[in-house]
């Protein structure tokens, strides 16, 4: 099946299946959750979050907002539902979110590809708390150019290196430090592989181990201390580098006999130390010139591979101690104090500033609000009208949302047959909490109806509109459902849906005011067949029929089917189809006479109405159907309404230029009007001219 979703998706996506189809086939996968068990339907929310994810950015636009915000409602109450597995409740958060973001997929975050150089550098500093300098040869061959007292036939040959410096591209004689953080082998510089060369160690290779600086004449050589020289490392390096050094460097420059393990050194010679109280003197003398451009400072020696001032470590700051938030049970646990407390002391504002103090996390907010209404179900009405104005309370300050309220009802319902067991009337106390969220419009009726469609937990949605006429009144009610465009059929099991058992049902809920045309529609044409009479037709509809109502097109298609219905029944009372066909000519003047009697009726509710006039000549256009359009029949009562002046000219064309697929019939109906309808155009312009003249 998710296979055959996938193919339906990438269809869509490719425009080749109609949005109508993709939004009957999601409608199908949230519609079946109402009859199955939800543990049992894993595999057809799967196929949702795979066919949104796949056609949802093209189906989410304008015109079809308000159907894809009333599908990500239903996901989001279902991602909450314990009794789904964890799987299909992620696949389904994951959904809602990826909406939520403009439907951009989520990235998982990988950091296991090849690093430059730098890159690893900067970890090292900012996990280790270790610089390691970068390599620089440049700075190596400016030393040995400017400082002309070297031999230029020396040769320096650099070694390999290995361990870490191999890795971090070090210079010889240049180590990255000691101290934490600094793993030391036997291969790093600071270890003795290239100490044994003394130019690397701030010495200048001859017979005495010193070095004496061209500004700094007559300074007394420094001979350094022993270090190291027991060292291992030390012993077996020290013959090679004896050996490499005579026979690269010349003659005179060769120390006789072996280098003593005291002469070597990674600190410059005492001598080229400044104290602090020479430096002033020597500051006039020095030329001002770019810290990047002048060599290492006075009385150092240089540095090799080294930056000359490498950045300070940067060390963590230290992070703060927050208080870790709340667990689940420490929550509901909270609220159930909280509910406890509020109805015992029945202070909304104390209760209010609890659930504040509380900081909730938004996915906690529809449980809250779930364990409030539970929590006072068993409890008793005053307690249950407490606890609705709490959770008013609570929505209104902003702590939480209408759909908040309606995710937290719908798993309430969700829960309502094990609930049922110890709380028979669990509906009812159910329907008193919607009808009090619909009046302080935190939801709204289309909103509650579209997740109790086709009989969901009947009849909730009836005893929730009862409630509403105990709390309002009928007139309240009846203005407030017809603004929500609700289909009632549609709220009732599927083996109920239609208009005898819909008026059935809300006669028995005392309901059937919502629909006052349908009532009209069945108790109208008993009254004519009672007293015909135009007075007493006029007076039963004044009393029954709201008079906002006298205006609305439903009323005036209803009274023009009871007159035709009427009179059909008087000419024929068998129904007879050759009568129909050819009715004879005392037929025809009884059914002129039985216009003439209702025209005072027809005349009071159509006069200077158009559209009215429109509606009562498709009601005709439908009778005409349903008989089988006799032959002749459309043409008499156009020819008679013309003539009675019931219906107007305007009327007429108005009827014939419009187009609809509401009422059938309009086809075969212009094909036996037609010419009429032509002659009477013409006519109409006839007259027009003459007036002119």
């Amino acid at each position: 099946m998710l296979g055959n979703i996938k193919f339906i998706g990438e269809l869509g996506k490719l425009s080749l299946i109609h949005e109508s189809i993709l939004h009957k086939c999601i409608k199908t996968l949230l519609e079946k959750k109402k009859r199955v068990q939800l543990k049992d339907v894993g595999e057809d929310l799967e196929c949702l979050c795979q066919i949104m994810r796949t056609v949802g950015p093209k189906l989410d636009h304008e015109k079809a907002r308000s159907l894809m915000d009333q599908y990500f409602s239903r996901m989001r109450s279902l991602t909450i539902n314990k009794e789904l597995p964890a799987r299909i409740r992620f696949l389904l958060q994951n959904t809602v979110e990826q909406r939520a973001n403009n439907w951009s997929a989520r990235k998982a975050y990988s950091d296991n590809g090849p690093k430059t150089i730098n890159q690893v550098r900067q970890e090292a500093v900012k996990d280790l708390g270790v610089f390691i300098p970068q390599s620089n040869d440049g700075m190596r061959n400016e030393f040995f150019n400017e400082n002309s007292y070297l031999p230029t036939r020396i040769k320096f040959d650099r070694e390999t290196l290995g361990g870490l410096a191999d890795m971090f591209g070090q210079m010889p004689g240049s180590g990255i430090g000691t101290g934490p953080g600094v793993i030391q082998d036997h291969y790093s510089p600071t270890m003795g592989r290239h100490r044994t060369n003394p130019l690397y160690n701030g010495h200048n290779g001859n017979g005495n181990g010193s070095h004496q600086p061209q500004f700094e004449a007559g300074s007394k050589p420094y001979t350094k201390p022993s270090q190291g020289q027991g060292s291992p490392v030390f012993n077996h390096k020290q013959n090679h580098a004896v050996q490499m050094q005579s026979k690269d460097l010349a003659p005179r420059f060769v120390k006789k006999g072996k280098v003593n393990a005291e002469e070597i050194s990674l600190r410059p010679a005492q001598s080229f130390i400044l104290s602090k109280k020479q430096i002033p003197k020597l500051q006039p003398q020095m030329p001002m010139i770019p810290s990047s451009a002048q060599g290492p400072p006075l009385g150092q020696s240089p540095q090799l591979g080294l930056k000359t001032n490498p950045p300070p470590i940067q060390e963590k700051p230290a992070k703060l101690t927050k208080k870790p938030p709340p667990t689940k049970e420490e929550l509901i646990k909270m609220t159930e104090t909280l509910v406890a407390d509020y109805l015992n002391s029945k202070n909304v504002d104390e209760a209010v500033n609890a659930v504040r103090e509380m900081k909730a996390p938004k996915h906690f907010l529809s449980e809250m609000l779930n364990k409030i209404v539970v929590y006072s179900l068993d409890r008793s009405d005053e307690d249950k009208e407490h606890a609705s104005t709490l959770v008013h309370a609570i929505c209104t300050e902003g702590h939480a949302t209408g759909e908040n309220l309606l995710q937290a009802f719908l798993s309430v319902l969700d829960q309502c047959p094990k609930i049922e067991e110890e709380i028979p009337l669990v509906k009812s106390y159910l329907a008193q909490f919607a009808a009090r969220a619909i009046i302080a419009e935190l939801v709204t009726i289309a909103e509650l109806a579209h997740h109790l469609e086709n009989g969901a937990h009947f009849p909730l949605f009836l005893l929730c509109l009862q409630q509403l006429v105990k709390l309002k009144d009928r007139e309240w009610l009846g203005d407030l459902f017809q603004l929500s465009h609700v289909n009632m059929q549609k709220m009732l099991p599927e083996i109920d849906q239609n208009k005898d058992r819909m008026l059935e049902i809300l006669d028995g809920k005392g309901l059937s005011f919502l629909f006052p045309l349908m009532k009209l529609e069945k108790e109208l044409l008993k009254q004519i067949k009672v007293d015909p009479s135009p007075q007493s037709i006029y007076k039963w509809i004044k009393d029954n029929i709201s008079p906002k109502l006298h205006i609305d097109k439903g009323f005036v298609n209803i009274l023009m089917t009871s007159f035709l219905q009427y009179i059909a029944y008087e000419i024929n009372p068998d129904d007879d189809e050759e009568q129909l066909s050819a009715p004879t000519k005392e037929q025809l003047d009884e059914e002129k006479q039985q216009m003439l009697s209702f025209k005072p009726v027809m005349q009071k509710f159509l006069h200077d109405h158009i559209e009215l006039q429109v509606a009562a000549m498709y009601a005709l256009q439908v009778h005409c159907n349903t008989k089988g359009f006799p032959k002749g029949m459309l043409l008499r009562y156009f020819v008679n309404f013309y003539d009675m002046e019931i219906i107007e000219e305007e009327a007429f064309l108005s009827w014939k230029e419009d187009v609809t697929s509401e009422y059938p019939g309009k086809g075969k109906a212009l094909f036996q009007v037609n010419q009429w309808l032509t002659w009477l155009e013409t006519a109409e312009e006839e007259e027009s001219e003459d007036e002119e003249y």
